[in-house]
């Protein structure tokens, strides 16, 4: 098949996924028939208004009558479809920018025969690789490149030097054999990493496989090694597809990472909600508990109040304590309410030298100094 006519079949395959709905245009019964006819399970989108869903007389899968419409949404997602959020750009691929130029279908043959390197080459070997080359020269003259491949390949195993394969290369570029030709080109390179022809004849085959990229980077560096013409007139042709795919990748770039950005900070923003969440539930429960116990106290005074302190406070406390001089004092019973005055008084209870530790804090200090005070201790 015709590789621009299978693009284009990727692309329309592509938007499929991305919204299933394009399927219910009337033109595109037929792919949707086909479908249904292999089993595919089709989600309601793809259906007129008007239409009802297969039933179990036709050729799709059978479907239960009470199926809902979540399950099939469950098996679109399961075959790939993108939802709004997922979004299309992730799997965009280079097929969706509009080319210019053509290219060739890649040559599928067993790789030409290559030389030895380790081989030691005489002066008798050079000589006679040099005169098969002159006669490869004459059959490209008269448009044998077949025949000029079999003497290039006699002057490579003679003499494998960069200029043989490079050579061997711009015959199979003529054959449109581009990969025969990376191969080669490959192999001179090897050999002397400075080759122009090397560059060109594989920046050449690069283009004719559609490589635009790869085909510049190559065309440029043999235009700087050694220019001509031909560098040029590839280049004009090659290099707009290269500007093209790149542009295409930046932009598809940025997208991916403001996505993953977007995700990021939601993610940022469930975390602290449910957090907040949990803390408001927390103060609920807790504000709740407290309205449920006699006296005010949240969850009692430390100590079991009123049956006598255990320990003592600061400064020598009494165990056995008049209540009426906290339930009277409106700024104690208030101080009670605060979690954070409560918690501190209980860490107190359990152990009295606790308070040193709490006397630099502006709301926790005074209320135990007021206690001590109630008590009789030292103010």
């Amino acid at each position: 098949m015709d590789a621009a006519k299978v693009n284009q079949l990727k692309l329309f395959v592509e938007q499929c996924k991305s919204n299933p709905s394009i399927l219910n245009d009337p033109s595109l019964s037929f792919f949707r028939d086909y479908l249904e006819s292999l089993g595919c399970k089709l989600p309601p989108s793809v259906y007129m208004p008007d239409e009802s869903l297969p039933t179990r007389n036709s050729s799709m899968e059978d479907i239960d009558d009470d199926e809902d419409v979540t399950d099939f949404k469950e098996e679109e997602s399961s075959h790939g479809a993108k939802t709004p959020d997922d979004g299309y750009e992730s799997d965009i691929i280079e097929s969706d920018v509009e080319l210019e130029g053509d290219i060739v279908e890649p040559d599928n043959d067993p790789p030409q025969k290559m030389g030895d390197p380790s081989v030691e080459v005489t002066d008798e070997n050079r000589d006679a690789s040099q005169a098969a080359k002159a006669q490869s020269m004459e059959a490209i003259s008269e448009g044998k490149l077949q025949e000029a491949v079999e003497y290039l390949t006699e002057a490579i195993l003679l003499n494998p030097s960069a200029i043989m394969y490079a050579t061997r290369a711009s015959v199979f570029i003529k054959m449109k054999k581009p990969n025969a030709a990376i191969r080669d080109a490959n192999a001179a390179l090897e050999i002397n990493p400075d080759s122009a022809k090397g560059c060109k004849t594989r920046g050449i085959a690069k283009a004719m496989l559609g490589q635009w990229k790869e085909a510049a980077k190559d065309l440029h560096l043999a235009s700087k090694l050694d220019y001509d013409e031909e560098i040029s007139a590839v280049l004009k042709k090659v290099e707009p597809n290269a500007h093209k795919i790149e542009e295409h990748h930046r932009k598809y770039e940025r997208l991916r990472k403001e996505k993953e950005e977007k995700r990021i900070e939601r993610e940022r923003q469930r975390r602290k909600a449910e957090a907040q969440a949990a803390y408001e539930k927390a103060k609920r429960e807790e504000q709740s508990s407290s309205s449920r116990k006699p006296g005010g106290f949240p969850g009692g005074m430390p100590g079991g109040f009123p049956g006598g302190m255990p320990g003592s406070m600061p400064g020598g406390m009494p165990g056995n304590i008049d209540m009426s001089k906290i339930l009277n004092d409106p700024e104690l019973m208030a101080a009670f309410s605060d979690p954070e005055v409560m918690a501190a008084l209980q860490d107190v209870m359990k152990n009295p030298a606790n308070f040193a530790k709490h006397q630099a804090n502006p709301k926790v200090a005074p209320i135990i100094a007021k206690m001590m005070g109630k008590f009789g201790g030292p103010k």
